[in-house]
């Protein structure tokens, strides 16, 4: 059977329902009456004969203030209580709704109201003790299992702050002006430096690696993980406000505006008829040979499958070969090589002409604005030079003394293209005062600072976790335990759940690989758009760290059978759970799953990852030998085997920047592979991708290329970052030939009264031989 069309819309998050879900384990469930006991325990006493419904707003608020005054007590068990109350609360108070809307809506209206009366600041405080709670750390280390019982209070306190972020995060059309205020209140403080010196995401950080080292192995990385996540998409912002930044960073540059948005220009390209191809004319011109007509119509599709295998599940054994019956069948091996240059690709005859109802406008040309390097001006301009002069002039760009007028046109329009990369990666910023750089406190920058000391860490962690949760690693004794968060304290009796908490296991490392995913991506594109030596030294990180084979393992597996798995139970998803009574479950209904066609998170996952390894290879030639060298073009050829339009894209990038060192044989086998390639894919002025002839093809640079990326990033973090240059802390230079060649700017009047000087601080001052000797 082929694999159907997937009707999925890429997007910074899943639906709102589906975010809350996916912070609760299955296991958790009970705790969700313990939850509402505790706080109408509480409430009875203090409030009685009424619900919580029933309360005034300032009621609401005196008694919400009672529970912020209970959470400062110095017993550990009432303070967990208190604070299960308030989760009831952001929780939606559940046992007064009937329907799951009135549980977003009231969850909705008391996260609003905890928030204003300066919970989340509370919460803080109790979440940095328990990370500090030494006690705790050393008995989970010593422990044998870990379950869900070694992290109740994290979990509770975690919790309540991710149902916070995320409800304040997300906007909603009957938002009234004091709950947007507070939005923007709430996105300023997250992303401050007001906790600890340090914006919010740090400490999130700090308990990742934490967690990675060992050292609390209690953790619950999964709610760890979201609210970071959350944390920072709610701070920096997502994929349409990063596009309204570019747009605006365009228009201070006095730039021109943006070609295009990836993501609208998929959308767009789903909805549209596609051009014929390159592989189309050359059908078609073989078939007119025979005196046939070319059979294939052009279809409509909702994916980028038009050149994929007709059998989309061949056998292992064949995965890594692409000699399609249609490839030979078309008459193009042996006859004509579509990617040698002297071929002269003849126009298909018009089709015939369709009725006015009938008539298909197909769009011309690629979908993508071209664009262009700067070595692309130098070695168009040293072949033009070569043709027209016979010299050329090195790097030199601007001269054009003795060539055609179009050359001079054709310059201005690559320079005219290439004027952001030109001021983006500019190493002369703008200098005032005693030489400091003006650096503007966005929110990117401020969490880059606070990341820089620590950011290999950091990366080693998320990366850690990453291929603990892929679905391809095999549990090792020495590998972390992600699973500490999830496991019951008795473990199952029963094959019915064994059943469910199997399943919980593997929706738990899907939500982590969703959480790990998004992150990296909008860490990578934030840091890219706010300097491109942030971005370059996160992602030199992720290189050094293993993220590209990592990256691999995860899709060398069957993705098609990953991105439709149903490890999901939709009667134990909250809110669900908490309105609607609960039916029984059987092994049949455990097996069978949800009716989705496939999984959000799971094809959301594919596509960071995928978007991910695209942006640290672009135009990294030692990093795409890697995709070369770890074999990954049979790998990625197995991910178009999913029909998503979005994740089509970006494999065929990821193949289109490595067929020039696969070999002119490999390009032969997989005509359908490069034919989608030159129909789908941004193609860059002088680009010769499918020739394998570049001059960027020489491996020996490969190495120097890094280290010369590397020596960059370290300047400019020295340059920006090291505040400590005229400190005592500076590093002496010591070179006795170095520092007598330095020249001193001396007074004017120095030489007046340098007589004396010399009496005053050489002569008449004791030489500590001894002791300079030993500083020796």
């Amino acid at each position: 059977m082929e694999s159907p069309n997937l009707e999925f819309e890429y997007g910074d998050t899943d639906n709102f329902t589906a975010e809350l879900s996916e912070l609760y384990s299955y296991t958790e469930e009970p705790e969700f009456s313990l939850n509402r006991d505790y706080f109408e325990e509480d409430f009875k006493n203090h409030v009685k004969g009424r619900r919580w419904m029933e309360l005034s707003l300032e009621e609401q608020r005196v008694y919400v203030m009672r529970l912020l005054d209970a959470l400062e007590v110095t017993d550990r068990d009432k303070r967990l209580k208190v604070a299960r109350a308030i989760l009831y609360l952001a929780q939606g108070v559940f046992d007064e709704c009937d329907t799951e809307a009135d549980v977003l809506y009231w969850s909705r209206h008391n996260v609003f109201l905890l928030y204003d009366m300066g919970i989340f600041t509370a919460l803080l405080e109790l979440l940095s003790m328990e990370i500090d709670n030494n006690q705790a750390c050393s008995s989970a280390v010593r422990k044998p299992a870990i379950s869900l019982a070694d992290s109740t209070e994290l979990r509770v306190l975690l919790s309540i702050m991710y149902l916070m972020v995320e409800t304040i995060r997300v906007e909603t059309e009957g938002d009234s002006p004091e709950r947007k205020a507070a939005r923007e209140a709430f996105k300023t403080e997250l992303g401050s430096p007001l906790y600890n010196g340090e914006p919010f995401a740090l400490l999130l950080f700090t308990m990742v690696t934490k967690f990675c080292s060992m050292n609390a192995p209690h953790f619950p990385m999964k709610k760890v993980l979201l609210l970071l996540w959350k944390t920072i998409l709610f701070t920096l912002g997502g994929f349409e406000e990063l596009q309204e930044m570019k747009v605006r960073m365009r228009e201070q540059l006095n730039l021109s505006p943006l070609p295009e948005d990836s993501i609208k220009v998929v959308r767009q390209m789903r909805a549209a008829s596609p051009p014929a191809s390159a592989m189309e004319l050359i059908e078609q011109q073989q078939q007119q040979k025979r005196g046939r007509r070319s059979r294939r119509p052009l279809v409509k599709q909702d994916s980028l499958d038009t050149y994929n295998e007709r059998d989309p599940f061949k056998n292992d054994d064949a995965r890594d070969e692409e000699d399609d019956p249609e490839d030979v069948d078309s008459g193009i091996e042996g006859e004509v090589d579509p990617l040698d240059r002297d071929v002269i690709i003849q126009p298909p005859p018009p089709p015939p002409l369709r009725p006015p109802t009938e008539r298909v406008s197909f769009p011309r040309g690629l979908p993508w604005a071209p664009k262009v390097r700067e070595k692309d001006i130098e070695h168009f301009l040293e072949t033009s030079r070569n043709k027209f002069i016979g010299f050329t002039l090195g790097n030199d760009i601007d001269t054009l003394v003795g060539l055609p007028r179009p050359i001079h046109e054709s310059v201005k329009t690559l320079k005219q293209v290439s004027m952001e990369t030109f001021l983006c990666q500019s190493e002369s910023p703008l200098l005032i005062g005693q030489g400091e750089e003006e650096v503007e406190e966005t929110p990117a920058e401020i969490l880059y600072l606070g990341m820089l000391p620590s950011l290999s860490q950091y990366v080693i962690a998320l990366l850690k976790l990453l291929l603990a949760a892929a679905p391809t690693s095999k549990a090792k004794t020495d590998s972390i335990n992600i699973l500490a968060d999830v496991l019951p304290e008795e473990m199952p009796i029963t094959v019915l759940q064994s059943m469910k908490l199997g399943i919980d296991v593997n929706r738990h490392k899907e939500i982590i690989v969703k959480a790990i995913s998004a992150l990296l991506l909008l860490l990578l594109k934030h840091f890219k758009l706010n300097h491109i030596y942030q971005f370059e030294y996160v992602a030199q990180h992720l290189v050094f760290a293993n993220c590209i084979p990592l990256i691999l393992k995860f899709f060398n597996q069957n993705i098609m059978s990953y991105i439709s798995a149903k490890n999901s139970i939709c009667a134990l998803d909250f809110p669900h759970c908490v309105v609607h009574e609960m039916p029984e479950l059987t092994a049949e209904s455990l097996e069978a799953g949800d009716s989705n066609q496939f999984c959000w998170r799971n094809l959301f996952s594919c596509i960071n990852l995928l978007r991910i390894l695209n942006k640290i290879t672009k135009w990294k030639h030692s990093r795409t030998m890697m995709l070369v060298v770890f074999k990954s073009a049979p790998i990625l050829k197995r991910a178009l085997k999913v029909k998503q339009a979005m994740m089509q894209l970006y494999v065929l990038k990821l193949l289109k920047i490595q067929t020039k060192y696969l070999g002119r044989q490999w390009r032969k086998s997989n005509m359908k592979t490069m034919s989608a390639i030159y129909q789908k894919v941004r193609h860059r002025l002088n680009d010769d991708w499918a020739y394998g002839n570049d001059i960027d093809a020489r491996p020996w640079d490969f190495q120097a290329e890094e280290c010369a990326l590397r020596e960059c990033i370290e300047k400019f973090n020295t340059r920006r970052y090291d505040k400590n240059q005229n400190s005592d802390f500076t590093p002496v230079d010591n070179c006795l030939q170095s520092v007598l060649g330095q020249r001193v700017d001396l007074p004017e009047d120095f030489h007046y009264s340098y007589e004396m000087w010399l009496e005053r601080e050489v002569f008449s001052q004791p030489i500590q031989w001894e002791g300079l000797l030993q500083a020796q």
